[in-house]
């Protein structure tokens, strides 16, 4: 992250996303695979490392082999490309908005206080030891004698998918390839991204 500052003077957190090369490496038709898509490749990655499938299909859009493929369906219609076309920041317009959508980091095996806010046990008078961040009562003995599905307990947090909407593009840097939005994204730094616009 960074910041810049706008017209009126004001310090803006910002976001520097490396936003492509992406290149084509398959165009789906509604008439042989069932409905339209583009596939965009993206992050260069050793042919030791790629499955010979993989690289069979790298071959026939006549690109190396890559890291991400990731298909988008609601591409602009009348964008028409071609295998091994190149897509860069140039799809984009300085002021428009995006969704972002990320991996959010990965935090572990955490209890009810940091995974789901809980308050704990405020008061740790009349014998309560070490209960100020229990999860406390989580059902009933006689019925339903179980523990219902979406108990809000302890477990796995983070790592998940999360689109962040509504990111403005404050700049773009087309000679290396940079688009700064408004706001923070998803994921650790190095985080692969992907970039919707609404159109």
């Amino acid at each position: 992250m960074t910041s810049i500052y706008d017209a009126d003077g004001k310090n803006i957190p910002c976001t520097v996303i490396e936003a492509g090369p992406c290149v084509v490496t398959q165009i789906k038709v509604k008439n042989t695979d069932g409905y339209d898509a583009i596939q965009l490749a993206f992050d260069d990655k050793k042919e030791k490392h790629t499955t010979k499938s993989l690289l069979g299909h790298f071959k026939k859009a006549g690109v190396t082999p890559k890291k991400i493929i990731r298909e988008f369906t609601r591409f602009e219609v009348g964008h028409q490309k071609k295998f091994g076309d190149i897509l860069t920041v140039d799809v984009f317009v300085e002021g428009e908005y995006i969704d972002v959508v990320g991996i959010s980091k990965g935090k572990g095996f955490q209890g009810v206080v940091k995974r789901h806010y809980f308050g704990g046990v405020n008061n740790s008078t009349h014998g309560q030891h070490n209960r100020q961040r229990a999860a406390g009562s989580i059902g009933a003995s006689s019925y339903p004698s179980k523990v219902l599905k979406g108990m809000r307990m302890a477990g796995h947090t983070g790592y998940e998918r999360v689109k962040m909407i509504n990111l403005q593009i404050m700049k773009l840097i087309p000679e290396k390839n940079l688009v700064v939005v408004k706001g923070s994204v998803p994921g650790p730094n190095g985080s692969y991204l992907i970039l919707e616009r609404w159109s």
